[in-house]
Parts: C-alpha cells; sequence; structure tokens
C-alpha cells in the first residue's frame, strides 16, 4: 500500500470523526467506503487488511470510526443504528466534496446491514459488499443477553461487549428494532455481493440468506468457508479483497459513456454543453450537432478525468487560434513553415506580481504561451510568425472587452 491518510470529517451527529484514506501506488480506479463491525474501529484487522489489499488492485478505501468509538469524538451512548448510516451519509458528502463519491459500499458486521441501508442514500453508489452481517439490525441486540431486561426497565445500562464497557440506552433497541431492512434490500438497485461464513458463531448463516432471497439480481454469494466472523486470519481478509476487487471490475471500471451516446441538442451555429450523468463534472458537447466532445475535471477534486477541464478547452481554443493564424499568414507571405507548436499553462497569480496589469490587488490569470516553429526560415521571418499569433482572434477577444449575457429558460 503506497499511501494512507489520516483524515478527519463531520459526523451525522456533528462530531468529528477520525478517518483513515488508503490510496494506491499509481491511479485511482475507484473510491470504496468501508463500515467497521458494532463497537469495533476502523483499525480492526478486517478493515485495514482488506483495505491495504483493494489498493494493490487500484481502489482507494475511505474507512472511519463511526460516532463515539475509536478515536472519533462523541458519545456512543447517544449514538444507534440510524445515526450509524448518517454517518455513512456524510463520510460520502466528504467524499464527494473533497474526493470523489464512493461508487463501492463494503460492510462488516453491523456495518453491513449500515451499507444497506445507506445505499441508497448515495447516488453514485454502483456495488455493495457485506461481510457477516445481520439481515436484520435488531440481531445486535443478542449480544447483550440479560441485559436487556435491565436496559428497558432502566432506561440504560453498562455492559461489558469484547472485554470493554459500553453504555446502552434504550433508545438504541428501539431503533434496531425499528428498522425494515429487508424492504430496503428489495429496492436496493445496487449490485450486492454477500460474504458470509457458515461456521459463524455470532452472525448465523442464516442471515446470508435471508439478505440474498430478499435482493433482487445482479447478486452473488460467496461462502467463507472456515473464516470466524471477525476474519481473524488475514488469509480470509485478502480472499475477500481480491474476491471484491474481482466481482466490482464490471461495475467500476465499465467503460464511461462516450460523449457520442450522450443526446445533446444539436443547434446550429451554437455549443451546447449538458451533465451526461456519468459522476459530478462530466459534461457532453456538442458543436453545431457536427463535433461530440467531453468535459470533466480531475479525480483530485472529485470528477471522473473523462475529458479536459473547462480551462482546458480554454487553452485549446486560444493555442488552437494562434497556430491556424500563423499557418495562414506563412502561406500567404510563401514562407516554409513546416510545422507550428504552441504550448499554453494558466496559473492564478497576484496582481502586485505583474508590472503591466491595470488591476493592483487581488489575483489575476496567466496565460504563458510557448511557441515552436519549425521549418527553413530566416530569424526576421520567425519573428513576424511569433507576433502574428498575438493578433489571432481568440487572443483579442480576451485582451478586450466582453460582453457576457445569460437568461434562464423556462
Amino acid at each position: 500500500m503506497a499511501n494512507s491518510e489520516k483524515i478527519e470529517f463531520k459526523g451525522a451527529l456533528g462530531d468529528m470523526l477520525a478517518a483513515r484514506l488508503d490510496l494506491p501506488e499509481g491511479d485511482v480506479r475507484a473510491y470504496a467506503l468501508f463500515a467497521h463491525c458494532f463497537t469495533c474501529t476502523k483499525d480492526i484487522f478486517a478493515a485495514s487488511r482488506i483495505a491495504e489489499r483493494l489498493t494493490a488492485h487500484g481502489i482507494a478505501v475511505l474507512r472511519f470510526d463511526f460516532t463515539g468509538l475509536g478515536a472519533s469524538e462523541g458519545e456512543f451512548a447517544n449514538t444507534n443504528f440510524t445515526s450509524n448510516v448518517g454517518d455513512l451519509v456524510a463520510a460520502a458528502d466528504y467524499m464527494r466534496q473533497t474526493l470523489a463519491a464512493p461508487k463501492m459500499l463494503i460492510g462488516h458486521s453491523l456495518g453491513g446491514a449500515a451499507v444497506l441501508a445507506a445505499a441508497p442514500q448515495i447516488d453514485e453508489v454502483k456495488a455493495v459488499c457485506t461481510i457477516g452481517a445481520p439481515a436484520d439490525p435488531g440481531h445486535v441486540a443478542n449480544n447483550f443477553g440479560d441485559d436487556v431486561r435491565r436496559i428497558e426497565a432502566e432506561g440504560e445500562a453498562k455492559i461489558t461487549l469484547v472485554g470493554r464497557p459500553f453504555r446502552i440506552k434504550k433508545q438504541f433497541l428501539d431503533d434496531i428494532r425499528a428498522q425494515k431492512l429487508s424492504d430496503i434490500v428489495a429496492h436496493l438497485g445496487r449490485a450486492l455481493l454477500i460474504f458470509h461464513s457458515p461456521v459463524d458463531n455470532v452472525v448465523g448463516i442464516d442471515n446470508a440468506q435471508e439478505i440474498y432471497l430478499a435482493a433482487k439480481h445482479p447478486k452473488s454469494f460467496v461462502s467463507l468457508d472456515d473464516a470466524d466472523h471477525l476474519l481473524s486470519r488475514r488469509a480470509d481478509a485478502i480472499y475477500c479483497a481480491n474476491v471484491i476487487a474481482a466481482w466490482a471490475e464490471r461495475y467500476l471500471s465499465a467503460s464511461p459513456e462516450t460523449a457520442d451516446d450522450i443526446e445533446v441538442p444539436a443547434i446550429d451555429g451554437a455549443v451546447v454543453v449538458q451533465e451526461t450523468g456519468n459522476g459530478r463534472f462530466s459534461n457532453a458537447i456538442s458543436v453545431g450537432g457536427r463535433h461530440m466532445l467531453r468535459a470533466d475535471e480531475p479525480l483530485s477534486v472529485g470528477g471522473n478525468d473523462s475529458g479536459p477541464t473547462p480551462y482546458d478547452f480554454l487553452l485549446a481554443g486560444l493555442g488552437a487560434c494562434k497556430s491556424m493564424t500563423m499557418r495562414m499568414y506563412a502561406e500567404r507571405k510563401g514562407w516554409p513553415l513546416k510545422r507550428a507548436m504552441v504550448t499554453l499553462r494558466h496559473e492564478k497569480i497576484h496582481a502586485e506580481d505583474c508590472e503591466a496589469c491595470e488591476t493592483a490587488t487581488g489575483k489575476i490569470d496567466r496565460i504563458e504561451t510557448e511557441i515552436s516553429l519549425n521549418g527553413d526560415l530566416s530569424e526576421a521571418q520567425r519573428q513576424k510568425i511569433f507576433k502574428i499569433a498575438e493578433r489571432c482572434p481568440v487572443h483579442q477577444t480576451l485582451k478586450h472587452e466582453i460582453s457576457l449575457t445569460a437568461t434562464l429558460k423556462e
């Protein structure tokens, strides 16, 4: 694993949640969001090992501590299944704003039930994976034993789970009993992969059957043979990750729609830009109906990197105009220009750093242009061709006043 970063974001109850982002060495194929088991943390072996292995397949993984657990802020006693689902949605929102929205959700044990409940609230999710998940969130109350009566009678009770004390309130019991997960699974609308061990003595294998029968295709089930509930053996976690990566290939790495697949109105003499719905920023562009292009943003800012950015198009238009103008001028003069190349870069700079600019404060846009001329040209001819590039129409448009108008169509 090339990179693991500590980050934090605000959870459903307003507390700051501790998270870790595991990144592959090369390009990110897709982002996944991992939900840990009940009273566990993001650093449990199952979570860390699966995330580590997925990065080897080009999948970045965000795993976090639910409110009140691990390094996250908040009071565990005030949380419940609904707040866990809210934390997952908050994590997806954070990813959408700073990285890219998750295309896959992975949940372990009660975290598996949580990702099933959260998936319909995260539009970008294409695939959902559960590991040892209960079909009914109320199953977790089995861990409380006789303390259930005390919690109901007294309103709350301190109980011991996996060797640690936790305060459980009656509202937690009421919340998990009110969940109707089967209805959500039946209308999930995402590809579903279910892992479960037939010897799981914490969440029985019948739970996997119930989830599988409730779900609609595409759905798959993988038996984890003799694995324990927590996937404490490294080999079991690695096996899960490898199967997840292979199974998700068709859902995460499917060829993105080309601009030609999007029906954009063809309006003569106009450029029409329309969202494709494939990612946050992807747009299809129709130039008079004759040329179809694609615009997008890089993965680093939440795009799919399926096309040039708007500023890339601006530079491309300016560079193409300069190249065409130089070609026309050389041909008119009969000069032996073999090939012209224009390299452009855009950046924001402080106005005070530009001595020739009228603006004195704030930041301004700077476009740097480098021109290469290939051919048997004299130095005088090279200088003339170089100077004429600044007289290209797009260059002149950018230099002079531009009237921008807009109307909102009903």
